[in-house]
């Protein structure tokens, strides 16, 4: 992966907490650093669909575990095109 320098301003608080870290795991600091900027880069980004997309219909009441297992396990075995049969 080709990488880009930049510049930033940081307090210098921080960056004495980001050359700790980097002494006490063993890298460096800049790695700590781009670390941090994947996280918020990817805590900014606009998807091209929501993270939820698909809806369903329920029966309008909480259901119960063995309800919920059973729809799951259904719902399994309809998408992998298996047959009958009790999980494990």
């Amino acid at each position: 992966m080709s990488m880009k320098r930049t510049n930033v301003y940081a307090d210098p608080e921080d960056l004495a907490i980001i050359k700790d870290a980097a002494k006490r795991r063993g890298i460096s600091e800049a790695e700590i650093i781009r670390q941090g900027i994947h996280l918020a880069a990817m805590a900014n980004r606009v998807w091209d669909e929501p993270l939820f997309s698909r809806t369903f219909e329920g029966p309008g009441r909480t259901l119960s575990k063995p309800e919920v297992r059973d729809t799951v396990a259904e719902a399994a075995r309809r998408e992998t095109g298996s047959g009958s049969g009790s999980p494990a």
